[in-house]
């Protein structure tokens, strides 16, 4: 460990403890990606603890301390740790970071926040997930959702900061009991890539739309917390002319094909190729409650496009209800589809609401983003208030 005499002259050092960094492209793992490669140009140190694959879903930024894993059972595509070993501990005392800031509220996450308070190192968190909704869409986890909001409560508490990504999530957790921690720390966007100018006639030729045919867009890992039954119920309701796009994989794809046997699926998209899927469509339409701030809504408005979101976390705190988009009751299929319908009939409504959508967009900045969190960690060790 660096002796304390030394340390009022060293970098910064952060260790970060994850459950998800590469081996799956997630909104977690990509923000906090972003995030670790903003802090090293910066001059950071930091250290990542993290479960791996063995084939990573993408290029990683920093350096991984590998946390030994197996697959989540009845979701093989995350990973599972069961607890720290003592020779990640040690690995992590020896790093002697100034802060331990934990992304998930796992095992992992407990086991660090466990560490950090035992050593006196201060541990901060950064919300991501509203995990207690996830299990009311899974009829044997149900029962336990107040038992998780409990541990939820207890975990976030004994933080000394916690992150949150929009009002309405802060507000949600405060509901439940949650100590009052937080602070506000939004997801950004890329506006030269997100851009309606990405529209593209030969993308939609090459899946068989034709230039006047409107497209509803939906972009998700396809996994009931999504809100599958609602994208797939209000889409059927409609009767305008229109076609189905659905980007995303995932557990459940063969339900959504099921119920939507004339949707185009295109698979995951990334980079400049989902920002052309974007562009080159009319409506997005994202059901889902249980979103703490709703990146891919984000990035629909950046690109011009109107939404239909549920009226829940997140998308409440993205879509002004009437102007950059419409807000339905979660749950509510008709509502869903009388919106989608609205839009899809009245062409400068559609266009007046992306282009107010692509406005508000441009407010959330990556690296005012960035910055803040940076900020955030001078003031708690300097043990003052970050602006």
């Amino acid at each position: 460990m660096v002796p304390a005499k030394d340390r009022a002259s060293a970098p910064l050092r952060i260790a970060l403890v994850t459950s998800s960094y590469n081996y799956i492209a997630d909104g977690v793992a990509l923000t906090l990606n972003r995030l670790v490669g903003y802090l090293e140009r910066q001059g950071v140190e930091v250290l990542v603890f993290t479960p791996t694959a063995r084939k990573p879903a993408f290029v990683h930024s920093g350096t991984i301390l590998p946390v030994p894993s197996m697959p989540l059972p009845g979701r093989p595509e995350y990973r599972l740790v069961l607890n720290m070993p003592g020779r990640v501990k040690r690995k992590l005392l020896d790093f002697a970071p100034d802060i331990i800031h934990v992304a998930v509220p796992d095992l992992l996450g407990h086991a660090a926040l466990t560490l950090a308070n035992a050593h006196g190192i201060p541990a901060v968190a950064t919300y991501h997930t509203r995990y207690e909704t996830y299990l009311r869409h899974y009829w044997y986890l149900a029962p336990f959702e107040g038992l998780l909001t409990k541990i939820l409560r207890r975990f976030y508490g004994a933080c000394r900061e916690v992150y949150v990504p929009s009002e309405s999530t802060r507000d949600a957790l405060l509901a439940d009991g949650l100590k009052d921690n937080f602070k506000p720390w939004p997801r950004g966007i890329e506006t030269d890539r997100f851009n309606p100018a990405r529209r593209s006639a030969a993308w939609r030729a090459r899946h068989g739309i034709a230039e006047d045919e409107l497209i509803v867009l939906h972009v998700s890992r396809l996994v009931r917390e999504k809100r599958l039954d609602m994208l797939a119920a209000a889409l059927n309701k409609i009767t305008a002319p229109h076609r189905v796009v659905i980007v995303g994989d995932g557990p459940d794809r063969g339900f959504v094909e099921s119920q939507l046997p004339h949707a185009i699926f295109t698979g995951f998209l990334d980079g400049d190729e989902l920002a052309t899927a974007y562009a080159s469509s009319d409506i997005f339409f994202f059901p889902s409650d249980s979103e703490s701030f709703g990146n891919v809504t984000l990035e629909a408005m950046a690109s011009g496009l109107a939404c239909v979101c549920a009226d829940a976390t997140g998308s409440r705190s993205l879509v002004v209800d009437g102007q950059t988009g419409l807000l339905a009751p979660a749950g509510d299929a008709a509502a869903f589809a009388r919106h989608i319908a609205a839009l899809a009939m009245d062409v400068s409504l559609r266009h007046r609401m992306g282009q107010a959508a692509r406005a508000r967009a441009l407010g959330f900045s990556w690296d005012e983003t960035l910055a803040r969190m940076l900020g955030y960690y001078r003031a708690l060790l300097a043990g003052t208030t970050a602006p």
